[in-house]
């Protein structure tokens, strides 16, 4: 039998959160890394200029996806990490992004 011990590290990550957009018009794909603090993501929401907030369900790994249109709209991003720190990526991506481009936004403290 194997007993195992986990201690959590916090991250010490350059630079800010980077967001990934793939996906379609239809569907949206964003892989979030770069994550500083507890790292593991436990939410994700993601607001055009012309929406409210969106909720985003996991995908897998730390793809996040939103069956919404957001072409042709600036994009901003909500984090959550499991120790409940929020982090708020206001306007990371202007009205003419394209899909398979990456975005920095804020970082935790």
């Amino acid at each position: 039998m194997y007993i195992y011990i986990y201690t959590r590290v916090y991250c010490q990550k350059s630079g800010g959160i980077r967001f990934t957009v793939n996906g379609n018009p239809n569907f949206n794909l964003v892989l979030v890394t770069n994550v500083r603090g507890a790292g593991d993501v436990v939410g994700v929401r993601i607001k055009g200029s012309k929406t409210g907030w969106i909720v985003m369900t996991r995908n897998w790994g730390q793809n996040w996806e939103a069956s919404t249109v957001l072409v042709g709209q600036s994009l901003s991003f909500q984090v959550t990490t499991s120790d409940r720190a929020v982090s708020y990526s206001y306007n990371v991506a202007d009205s003419n992004w394209a899909f398979g481009q990456t975005f920095e936004g804020s970082q935790f403290p």
